[in-house]
């Protein structure tokens, strides 16, 4: 602990010395964003920060700056509510075969693209076949599910089904619509045979949607400027803004700059507890938590040494000071019970909530291949650089591992450069902090994002678990459309994977945000403050028709 404190010092005292420069550099941010974003007078627009700059490619970007975009940018078939529901969007209606293998699709007339095209159900059909084609983003919720996609007439489409998936319906929020003749009219030379490169070039930086909002300017590594777009089928309410900007920041100091002068309406979720309580202080600011199903993990990768060995897992495991990292580091989080959060429909609320044994530690490496010779194999543990306070989360493992005689070695790591890593074992880092967010309002989302093995080479997976009955029981589940069954086999998966122990939940990861309360009217923190749940899918909290100027 004494080594802890030490280092923990030295690394406050590092900050400290750049702090200045930092505030400097975020004062000019804040001047740059001012007149670039629409100071008091100027267009009505809505400021937030996130972790990273997005990807607006729907067949590409996956993670929670690229989802904020293309809910916005993009319509898909259903809309996902805060109660957990889904509701109609580009699709009116729908019917599922008795068998639960073909859902039939009826498209709404008048929904239009941004360059006017109207949009049919060729447009659905080839996003899908797009999507399935690339195999990146969100495509594994569709692969080896979805056999056949179809468009018999002109407003509707059918999907058949390899077997039945119990949650299609809500994955489908996830299936971006994007304007045919407008990709392949932008083609370039690729991969895909006569589809080239599908258009992959053109939509790092062009949107190709019928979203409520269309990119006006995209710079990479900077922010995503997008405005209205006043044809949308939809239509707007009076308040809801003329744009958005993304800010792909998340530099503390910058933050909080930008909001004690009102130039950013809605701060990331990514901020140190010290920028919250400053938050808290500022006049016409609240913070509120959103229980949005999200697990702080400590990713374990099963493909390299020690963390290949179960009971080295194990041991890793039992050393971690739950009870004080969620009452001191992380205030309104709770130790996880089990790998899915428990604001999740599904979720087994029988396991055991995590807690620190170092007893058991111990006694789970004295069964480790490596037991006698953990000096040979240090633990590389890698805490996202956009996220200051996991660095405290590092280094408390780092503390309380050496009690047992583990030796971690902690590491900063750009996002962008953890997702990059992640797409390979070999690459991949051997322990990673990282939040896991659920795509779709049930347990099912988790266990098949961060559980199942088609899903390993992405941030959410990168545990290379191979493991067939894990497989099997999270695919049996998904199979069930009876949800009351489909639970129970949630269950009985939750139990497996703590059994086999792939990786390590560590706490619930509620949503923390602060923004203006006195000019904007948001609604799912309004809902919050009305004491009624909001269980937001990643990326929906920052859909801007749900937000009003006041």
């Amino acid at each position: 602990m004494k080594q802890m404190k030490r280092n923990v010092g030295f690394r406050l005292a590092s900050l400290a010395m750049v702090a200045c420069l930092l505030a400097v550099l975020g004062l000019a941010f804040a001047a740059a964003q001012a007149s670039a974003a629409g100071a008091p007078g100027g267009p009505r627009i809505v400021r937030f920060t996130m972790a990273n700059t997005p990807k607006i490619d729907p067949a590409v970007g996956s993670d929670g700056s690229s989802s904020s975009a293309l809910v916005n940018l993009y319509d898909s078939l259903v809309f996902p509510e805060y109660d957990g529901s889904v509701s109609p969007l580009l699709a009116t209606r729908w019917d599922v075969s008795p068998d639960g293998l073909t859902y039939t699709f009826r498209l709404r007339s008048g929904a239009r693209f941004h360059n006017g095209k109207e949009v049919t159900a060729d447009d659905v059909v080839f996003s899908m076949e797009r999507m399935l084609t690339i195999k990146q983003g969100y495509a594994f919720l569709f692969t080896g599910r979805v056999k056949a996609v179809t468009a018999p007439e002109k407003s509707t489409v059918t999907f058949q089904l390899e077997k039945p998936f119990g949650p299609f319906l809500p994955t489908l929020s996830r299936l971006y619509i994007l304007n045919k003749d407008q990709v392949m009219a932008n083609l370039q030379p690729g991969q895909y045979g006569d589809k080239q490169d599908y258009g992959r070039a053109w939509l790092t930086s062009n949107d190709a949607g019928s979203g409520p909002y269309r990119v006006k300017e995209l710079r990479q590594n900077e922010y995503l400027l997008a405005e209205q777009f006043k044809e949308y089928w939809g239509g707007f309410k009076p308040g809801n803004p003329e744009g958005f900007k993304l800010i792909g920041s998340t530099e503390p100091v910058m933050v909080r700059t930008l909001m004690s002068r009102k130039e950013l309406e809605i701060a990331d979720e990514y901020q140190p507890m010290e920028n919250y309580r400053s938050f808290a202080r500022m006049p016409e600011v609240e913070v509120v938590n959103y229980a949005t199903g999200k697990l702080m993990y400590v990713a374990t990768n099963t493909a390299k040494a020690p963390t290949d060995d179960i009971h080295f897992r194990k041991a890793l495991a039992h050393v971690i000071d739950y009870d004080t990292l969620t009452k001191m580091v992380f205030p309104d989080t709770k130790p996880a019970v089990g790998p899915v959060s428990a604001a999740l429909p599904g979720h087994d609320a029988r396991l055991p909530a995590a807690k620190q044994d170092l007893e058991a530690a111990k006694k789970e490496l004295a069964q480790s291949k490596y037991a006698g010779k953990l000096d040979q194999y240090p633990v590389d543990l890698v805490w996202v650089a956009e996220t200051p306070d996991r660095e405290k989360l590092a280094l408390s493992i780092q503390a309380d591992a050496a009690k047992v005689g583990i030796k971690v070695n902690v590491i900063k790591t750009p996002w962008v450069s953890v997702v990059e890593q992640a797409s390979k074992p070999q690459t991949t880092p051997m322990a990673c902090t990282v939040v896991v967010s659920p795509n779709y309002s049930e347990a099912g989302a988790l266990l098949g994002a961060a559980f199942h093995s088609n899903a390993t080479g992405r941030w959410e997976n990168m545990t290379w678990s191979k493991d067939a009955e894990v497989d099997k029981l999270i695919d049996e589940a998904i199979q069930t459309t009876d949800r009351q069954q489909r639970f129970e086999k949630y269950a009985a998966a939750q139990r497996k994977i703590m059994e086999v122990f792939p990786t390590i939940p560590v706490f619930e990861a509620p949503e923390k945000r602060a923004y203006q309360t006195s000019y904007i009217y948001w609604q799912p923190a309004e809902l919050i403050k009305a004491g009624k749940p909001v269980l937001a899918v990643m990326g929906y909290l920052n859909y801007m028709r749900n937000i009003e100027y006041k």
